[in-house]
């Protein structure tokens, strides 16, 4: 006899749906695991990558679940960006999904006080973190003619001072803000826009955060499930925001963090 959750997939709820996947850096991503989750209900995935040393990480991991498409793009520059969307209206003419999961912030700038932030470290932060996701919507918008879904990744330090990671909380604060903002504009396109507030969990871009092992540790202790979450969670709530079931939810940062964010 099935189990509900192999029914589930049988049913293949992304099935048609065409996701563009920015941000993955390894197989410990939290991007890899929403596409996971997509490319298991049957939607077709293209990738995005930054450099030569990603698309060696990048390209492998793409073509081990068929994706075809699998391109550079620097969320920085905007011809990048528009050659990408050309390029995908091209192959698939329409597109459902954007994961966005791309953040960076100098290293100098998540040590020390908030208060030493340079312009130049604040102004980068803010391009790379918040500001891309404005500019995703707007190349995305036109090939979303049937609606579609935009899901980013955020973190609790966006609200709550976490020490070590200063600028970059400001900046998730103002793409959660993005979010709101985003999901009114294209609300009326039937086009949802959400994040994903995630718990501490080991990826490429945590180990940048100085005493993260400590921040591991703290969730595994501190949080009402006491442990902390795992890489496949965020996959499972990305793909139901994505899908059917998140079909009138937009505007929102949910959260999956054993409950890390009702604690004082």
């Amino acid at each position: 006899m099935s189990t509900t959750n192999e029914r589930y997939w049988a049913e293949r709820p992304y099935a048609g749906q065409k996701a563009l996947i920015i941000g993955v850096a390894n197989e410990r991503s939290l991007a890899w695991a929403i596409a996971r989750e997509l490319h298991q209900g049957g939607a077709e995935l293209a990738f995005t990558y930054l450099g030569e040393a990603l698309e060696r990480r990048v390209r492998p991991l793409a073509e081990s679940i068929g994706a075809t498409i699998v391109e550079p793009c620097n969320v920085s520059d905007d011809q990048q960006m528009e050659l990408l969307f050309k390029k995908l209206g091209e192959k698939w003419g329409k597109l459902d999904t954007v994961i966005h999961s791309v953040a960076f912030a100098n290293r100098e700038d998540l040590e020390g006080r908030f208060v030493d932030t340079s312009r130049e470290g604040f102004r980068v932060a803010m391009d790379v973190s918040a500001y891309s996701l404005v500019a995703l919507a707007r190349y995305a918008e036109p090939l979303m003619t049937q609606g579609g879904s935009l899901l980013t990744l955020s973190y609790y330090g966006a609200e709550k001072v976490v020490p070590n990671y200063n600028v970059m909380g400001v900046a998730k604060a103002a793409l959660e803000a993005c979010v709101r903002y985003l999901a009114w504009d294209l609300g009326p396109k039937k086009i949802r826009v959400n994040a994903i507030s995630a718990g501490a969990v080991k990826t490429l871009a945590a180990a940048g955060i100085r005493d993260f092992r400590s921040m591991l540790a703290a969730a595994a202790e501190n949080t009402p499930l006491r442990e902390t979450i795992h890489q496949e969670d965020v996959g499972r709530l990305g793909g139901f925001l994505c899908g059917p079931g998140g079909v009138h939810i937009t505007g929102s940062t949910m959260y999956v963090d054993s409950g890390a964010h009702i604690m004082g």
